[in-house]
């Protein structure tokens, strides 16, 4: 059952990256962890683990700076496999990770913002990526198949939700027996003052919507998932210092790699 605030909080969302999507530039706080003075989206992208090659290798406008990690890192994708990709964007890693599984593959991205499907439709056809496939829909309610994928990503986009229990229900259902989550995202590792947490516009920018560490833990054990694993990026604070100074949020937030296995 949505709230008011529920509603308002996913209607800002929507409409942020709607803006996003047509103005062609970062987001979310410019760069979900990145500092706010990093000039352009490639520099972005690297200052959060994506490489020199990463950039060159997919449709120019792809990449738009909103994430907070890489989360191909982690995902050791193979030949042949079926990836989801939630909040896909302009199709950064849907792209990344569609040369990855090749031409056996399938890249599944979902977001629920017209805009951000309609570009990164643009971008893969301008590129041949005929493996990579882009859907409208919300990562609480995703357009996919039970049992139908190999991996599911995500970067800095489940801490946007408000219902993270609901997405990772879905992830699970969505996933082969054996299949893995690969996530980036920012989590809370303290208490969030109220002002922050209400704050609309904060939430767009990937930080009053944080989940605690222990609270995903338990959302994802709930699901089904085993071998649940949350690791906190150390340069975390001095990048949150740096994005959102006067704030504090050094000691409340930070990015983190999250992982998970339907065993």
């Amino acid at each position: 059952m949505h709230t008011n605030k529920d509603s308002e909080t996913r209607e800002t969302v929507r409409k942020r990256y709607s803006e996003t999507a047509l103005a062609g530039t970062a987001g979310c706080g410019g760069g979900c962890c990145s500092p706010k003075n990093t000039a352009t989206s490639e520099a972005l992208a690297m200052s959060v683990g994506y490489s020199e090659g990463d950039l060159q290798s997919v449709p120019e406008g792809a990449n738009m700076g909103l994430g907070c990690g890489n989360p191909q890192a982690i995902a050791a994708l193979k030949a042949g496999e079926v990836v989801v990709d939630l909040g896909s964007g302009g199709g950064f890693d849907c792209f990344l990770a569609a040369r990855q599984v090749g031409a056996a593959g399938r890249v599944i991205g979902v977001d629920m913002t017209p805009e951000m499907v309609e570009k990164a439709r643009r971008n893969a056809a301008a590129a041949g990526f005929a493996n990579a496939t882009f859907r409208l829909g919300e990562i609480e309610h995703l357009p996919v198949g039970d049992a139908e994928a190999d991996v599911v990503l995500s970067n800095c986009v489940i801490n946007l939700s408000t219902d993270k229990a609901q997405v990772f229900r879905e992830a699970f259902r969505v996933l082969k027996s054996g299949g893995r989550l690969a996530i980036a995202d920012i989590v809370a590792v303290a208490d969030m003052p109220e002002d922050i947490r209400a704050d609309v516009m904060l939430h767009a920018e990937c930080v009053a919507g944080a989940a605690r560490v222990e609270a995903l833990q338990d959302m994802m054990r709930q699901a089904g998932f085993e071998r649940v694993s949350i690791r906190l990026n150390p340069a975390s604070a001095r990048m949150m210092e740096q994005m959102f100074p006067g704030l504090g949020l050094g000691g409340i937030v930070a990015s983190a790699v999250i992982e998970g296995v339907k065993e």
